[in-house]
């Protein structure tokens, strides 16, 4: 059944998804501070960063504890960061979008993962420049998982393949032979392997574009960002945002583009 079909299924399904979305963006922010500062995110309850007080279940509620307690921890008083709101509210946006384009099917459980781990290695990286290889990894195995049911041709299977293949080798090639030029470091092995899982979704025609894209905002980053003292900015938050861009919208953006070539 599509969620279109019945505009009260639509609606339940999009709240549901926005609640899904906040427990999950919730998650993946405590993951992402926990890997920057080396702890373990599977076990160990929430706490303050402050005075280390645990949370409760009634100050674990997305987006609803935060603004309930105007940003503060109940026990100290110090205040909370608006970045847990904020990654809570994004990912709950990310999520509706996912099942408004892909609806109720494999294909949107398999890209709401991979658009969890675009997600949660921008924060990674923004924080300490640092793309956890399990980002990689379980994106991959959403990838080969969701095979037998989202409706790709063999031939299909074996273009994203070499796509992946394609960028992530060419690009690897390329940042060595400008290694040595350069003289230092010009593109990340995390950014090279997210180019690979990019390719492998998004086939050759959408990872190009992610590329271009990449590039672009990259550049648009790097701008704002110029200033004395400013630390340099990493290029995976650019390369994620584009990815779930075309992941979301590329169909038809790139429909657009060919029909002004053809």
């Amino acid at each position: 059944m599509s969620i279109y079909e019945y505009r009260p299924l639509l609606i339940f399904s999009v709240i549901m998804a926005a609640c899904l979305g906040a427990v999950a963006g919730s998650f993946l922010n405590c993951a992402a501070l926990r890997i920057v500062r080396g702890e373990p995110f599977v076990k160990g309850r929430s706490h303050c960063p402050h005075c280390g007080h645990v949370l409760g279940p009634m100050e674990l509620v997305p987006v609803i504890s935060w603004l309930v307690q105007r940003g503060r921890c109940r026990a100290c008083g110090a205040k909370i960061s608006p970045r847990y709101l904020i990654a809570e509210l994004v990912f709950a946006f990310a999520t509706v979008l996912c099942l408004l384009r892909f609806d109720l099917t494999a294909l949107c459980l398999r890209n709401w993962v991979f658009l969890g781990c675009l997600f949660l290695l921008t924060l990674t990286d923004l924080d300490a420049m640092i793309i956890p290889d399990g980002c990689h990894i379980v994106a991959l195995l959403a990838w080969l998982a969701a095979l037998p049911f989202v409706g790709m041709g063999r031939g299909e299977i074996v273009a994203h393949l070499i796509a992946g293949v394609a960028l992530g080798g060419g690009l690897l090639l390329i940042s060595l032979a400008m290694d040595k030029i350069m003289g230092r470091d010009t593109l990340g092995g995390g950014d090279i392997k997210l180019l690979a899982v990019v390719g492998l979704y998004l086939g050759p025609i959408g990872a190009l574009f992610a590329l271009v894209l990449a590039c672009v905002i990259g550049l648009l980053f790097h701008a704002l960002g110029r200033g004395e003292g400013a630390r340099p900015f990493p290029f995976g938050p650019s390369i994620a945002v584009a990815a779930a861009a075309m992941l979301l919208y590329g169909a038809p953006l790139v429909a657009w583009y060919r029909g002004l070539l053809f």
